[in-house]
């Protein structure tokens, strides 16, 4: 079986989603890569995925139609690709969920979402009912479509792989979308999808200013990302991007610390599966104690600054 991987990469290097879903595309076959993009860092990125250990092969699309990696037009370079490929496989992030469906579509194919393990060529797991369930899916499809989780499999040795590099024919500009801009913020913190530490604020915390005079130095002292639930960023204390949960990011650190998160279902399912959930919440009833392993009842602008103030 064949597999391609749509590779996600950012200044000459590789995400580290993508070195868990070339992880699983091991256990389908060999594994061919695709670095689309433009100019010196789509060279480097490429460079980059033929070290990664499993890689056997690593397509390179330069070309200014991917500069920004507009989905309609990835889409339509991969389907261009897909007549050699049984499978392929991108992350379960905003890129990946993006450009997976319009591959799916195009090639007439069910997708495979959010895929947890490989249990054979044609079957995988995926989570429903936010996480609480597990469904095993079969796929009749003559080639699949896949989204991975990356918190499920482990990350694919960044050296000891040798691959080749070849470039491939860009396709046309589809010119159904236009890059208009990007904003983006600046953090000397840890990306929140690959941190080791997370600290994350709910809406408890009551506005913007005590969210980041609490969270912010508690976060700094353990060198963590900042996260936040819905609720706290449908308040406004946090951006978006800190968005943990089933509709914002799916986490799974070594540590994950919730502050004043009461454990709303689609909370837990993007970070129940951290390796030790520490909860501060003065409802002992809480739903975030059920998942924790270590939990702290009692007033968080009493514990937080004190636990900050022992570090």
């Amino acid at each position: 079986m064949s597999v391609l991987v749509l590779i996600e990469h950012g200044e000459g290097r590789l995400k580290d989603a993508t070195l868990s879903t070339l992880t699983a595309a091991a256990q389908l076959g060999e594994v061919h890569a695709l670095v689309a993009g433009e100019g010196a860092e789509v060279r480097a990125a490429a460079e980059a995925a033929a070290k990664v250990a499993g890689v056997a092969k690593v397509l390179v699309a330069d070309d200014a139609a991917y500069a920004q990696m507009l989905a309609e037009n990835a889409a339509d370079l991969i389907v261009s690709l897909m007549g050699g490929y049984d499978a392929l496989l991108c992350n379960a992030t905003s890129n990946g969920k993006n450009v997976a469906p319009r591959v799916a579509a195009l090639l007439d194919v069910m997708q495979v979402s959010d895929v947890l393990s490989i249990e054979g060529a044609d079957t995988f797991t995926r989570p429903i009912y936010a996480g609480n369930a597990v469904a095993t899916v079969r796929s009749s499809d003559a080639k699949k479509v896949l989204t991975v989780r990356g918190t499920a499999f482990a990350k694919a040795d960044a050296e000891g792989g040798s691959a080749t590099i070849e470039d491939v024919a860009a396709t046309p500009a589809s010119g159904l979308s236009a890059f208009v801009g990007c904003e983006t913020t600046a953090s000397d913190r840890p990306e929140l999808t690959s941190a080791n530490i997370i600290v994350s604020g709910g809406r408890a915390l009551g506005s913007a200013e005590q969210f980041h005079a609490l969270i912010d130095p508690l976060a700094d002292k353990l060198h963590a990302a900042v996260g936040a639930s819905r609720a706290a960023v449908d308040a406004g204390y946090a951006p978006n991007d800190y968005q943990v949960g089933q509709t914002g990011k799916i986490v799974a650190p070594e540590v994950y610390v919730a502050v004043g998160i009461s454990g709303a279902i689609q909370h837990l399912a993007g970070m129940k599966d951290s390796k030790v959930i520490i909860a501060i919440n003065k409802d002992e009833d809480a739903a975030i104690f059920q998942v924790a392993d270590i939990g702290l009842v009692g007033d968080l602008f009493t514990i937080v600054p004190e636990l900050t103030g022992k570090l």
